[in-house]
């Protein structure tokens, strides 16, 4: 049996009860796209009951849907990557871990500086792509690299990838001798390498983005699979965000449709009379290019390009193969008021040819819930959540 998680980076579906405390009220990542761009449509997610958690954006109701629908309420104090997907895998962070809005301590930057041998620019919260438009220049001239900040629990490091400016090898060393510093008492959630290319005026990220994440605070479902006998594949992001533990074998991408393609070929290259096979895919575009940037029309494209793609998938699963999908976090693009994640609920559509139609799963009290399942289904324990098995099969 294999089962099958797509994490659609920060595609949330409604703003939390909290969430004006984090400055993010009105916040619906898809719901405000489907409300500003023209002739919305995703039929394969509709399929799985999409449209019925967007109920009041008046969209077409299918009543024959294909998969389940529901939602999830992200139980941990915070809107981040890391631990949106630590607590689908069973980890509830009650504590946030450490932010810097205002910027690092100079003694800890200076101590940095000394370890790498450098000077920085930068130290202040920012845009990734509107920091580089501010300091590339002077990146370019000095050599110096760029450290940077969010709204989330990151010590974000850009730099040019050419190595007679600063080169891609080195952005990655300095990024962990960054990871080695920011462990407790700073416990820096991720730092991430954002290597970029050109010329002055013309500065554009790649894809060799790397993140350099803490440890998981426990085991987590990921673990358990492994030392279970099973296997987990990584896709995208996944051996980064849980920094190695609980992966078997990993893939890379440079895109949200190579993310797809990989993992598509993953489902056809594992036969499912394997025991506890656990495909983990993050597609981090939806975050990356259009969330932070608050592109609209490009996000919903995106989103479009992974609706047409999901048709593959339901002819590649076998029998007993079951898809989840879900998100880490909401990042509307439509929200003003800043331009980090936003605090939301998420999706929750599953797929199984054998699988119960049309069950609405009702809104879960933590995204563990899905964790608590997929480990019912590989006869696993996990500590949190609540499994909604029973109501699929």
């Amino acid at each position: 049996m294999k089962i099958i998680l797509i994490v659609l980076d920060s595609v949330g579906v409604g703003a939390l009860p909290d969430a004006e405390k984090y400055n993010d009220a009105g916040a619906n990542t898809l719901g405000n796209i489907a409300k500003q761009v023209m002739d919305f449509n995703l039929p394969n997610l509709a399929k799985l009951g999409l449209y019925h958690l967007l109920t009041t954006y008046h969209l077409p109701l299918n009543t024959d849907l294909i998969g389940s629908y529901g939602k999830m309420n992200e139980a941990s104090n915070v809107k981040d990557t890391p631990i949106g997907h630590w607590e689908m895998t069973g980890i509830i962070t009650e504590k946030p871990l450490p932010t810097y809005p205002n910027g690092f301590p100079k003694d800890l930057i200076a101590e940095y500086e000394n370890k790498i041998g450098t000077k920085t620019l930068g130290n202040y919260a920012s845009s990734g792509t509107e920091i580089i438009k501010a300091l590339g220049d002077e990146h370019y001239k000095t050599g110096y690299p760029i450290v940077y900040t969010s709204a989330d629990s990151v010590f974000q490091i850009a730099a040019h990838e050419d190595e007679k400016i600063f080169g891609l090898k080195r952005l990655y060393q300095i990024c962990e001798i960054a990871r080695k510093m920011f462990v407790a008492p700073h416990n820096i959630g991720r730092v991430i390498a954002r290597p970029f290319i050109g010329t002055p005026g013309n500065f554009k990220r790649t894809s060799n983005r790397h993140d350099y994440a803490i440890d998981p605070p426990d085991e987590t479902l990921l673990d358990k699979i492994v030392k279970s006998g099973g296997e987990v594949h990584g896709i995208g992001k996944i051996k980064d965000i849980f920094n190695g533990h609980g992966i078997s074998n990993f893939a890379t991408t440079k895109s949200n449709m190579d993310g797809m393609e990989k993992t598509l070929e993953a489902v056809i290259r594992h036969p499912s009379s394997v025991i506890r096979q656990f495909i983990f895919t993050n597609l981090v575009d939806f975050d990356m290019l259009w969330g932070h940037r608050r592109d609209v029309q490009a996000y919903y494209n995106g989103l479009k390009e992974f609706d047409e793609y999901l048709l593959k998938f339901f002819d590649a699963m076998a029998d007993d193969d079951i898809l989840f999908i879900t998100a880490d976090h909401g990042c509307d693009p439509t929200h003003t008021v800043h331009t980090d994640h936003t605090r939301e609920y998420v999706p929750l559509f599953v797929f199984g040819k054998k699988l119960k139609k049309g069950v609405n799963l009702g809104t879960r009290e933590t995204f563990a819930d899905l964790g608590q399942t997929i480990a019912e289904i590989f006869k696993i324990e996990l500590k949190n959540g609540k499994s909604f098995l029973k109501e699929i099969i």
